[in-house]
């Protein structure tokens, strides 16, 4: 989903149509907030993971090693 938000603000920079891109997008959040309805519907409580959280237990690669 990251990558479609990013060619829709590309476009966007550029002065080109990003309909199609944005209308994709658009049905992305359409699935998520579906899968999170069904997820709620069958129990689910905890709280969901954010990006915030699986970038922090993303390894580190160091330069040079």
């Amino acid at each position: 989903m990251a990558d479609v938000e990013a060619s829709v603000r590309e476009l966007v920079d550029r002065g080109c149509d990003c309909t199609d891109k944005a209308l994709a997008q658009m049905d992305l959040r359409r699935r998520i907030n579906l899968l999170i309805g069904e997820w709620k519907a069958a129990g689910g409580s905890h709280a969901l993971p954010d990006v915030r959280h699986r970038v922090r237990l993303r390894t580190i690669k160091i330069v040079g090693r």
